[in-house]
């Protein structure tokens, strides 16, 4: 056997020239992993940094955003304690006082107390303020000359009151009533009952009193 004689056995192909070579497949598998794991990777930093950001918040710097509810003020027509509550309000003067009553019915049949609708007007620009309860508010039923009947008569001095602050124009209405009886100063007893026929009431408060207001008892 000469020289030129090739052992036994395959040799390797030589490569063509021009042609890369194909890189090992544990290169190609690197490759892949590279270029699918690192979006993934950037994905769980960016969660983790809006994680960490959310929990490290300010509670004080979230709460300061939130616009908080308006402290609940006093209505101007309802109750609102006396005077000595409301600084740089005047008490109201008679002259500013507006009153009005007015009865239920024009006539209440035999055995049907009468009612009445009484209301306080401030009829002024500025608020005032004005006891209107049983002490301080007064309703009269006459009959012609004849005084039948008073609020004030059995109303004892140490009745609550009830101040109202009334703005400019505001009014204040109660429904009141009359037992339908007679009664004197003092509030003395065994009086005759009022019979049938054309009466008037009025009310009075503060100094002001209202027009009378004729109703009927049947």
């Amino acid at each position: 056997m000469n020289d030129r004689t090739r052992p036994p056995g395959r040799e390797p192909r030589p490569a063509r020239p021009g042609v890369p070579s194909r890189p090992p497949a544990r290169v190609f598998w690197i490759r892949r992993l590279v270029v699918l794991g690192l979006p993934l990777a950037l994905v769980v930093v960016l969660v983790v940094w809006l994680t960490g950001r959310g929990g490290d918040a300010d509670p004080a710097a979230d709460a300061g955003t939130t616009t908080p509810a308006p402290a609940p003020s006093a209505d101007p027509g309802t109750d609102s304690g006396t005077g000595a509550d409301e600084p740089g309000v005047a008490e109201c003067v008679p002259a500013q006082l507006v009153l009005a009553i007015t009865p239920g019915a024009e006539a209440f049949p035999a055995g049907v107390d009468p009612t009445f609708e009484v209301a306080v007007t401030n009829s002024g620009a500025e608020p005032c303020l004005v006891d209107v309860g049983d002490a301080h508010r007064e309703i009269v039923v006459t009959s012609g000359e004849d005084r039948v009947w008073s609020s004030g008569d059995c109303t004892p001095e140490d009745a609550p009151a009830r101040t109202l602050l009334l703005a400019g124009g505001q009014s204040d209405v109660t429904q009141l009533g009359w037992p339908r009886e007679r009664s004197a100063d003092g509030c003395a007893g065994g009086l005759p009952a009022p019979g049938a026929g054309t009466y008037s009431a009025t009310v009075s408060v503060a100094g002001a009193t209202s027009p009378a207001a004729v109703f009927g008892l049947g």
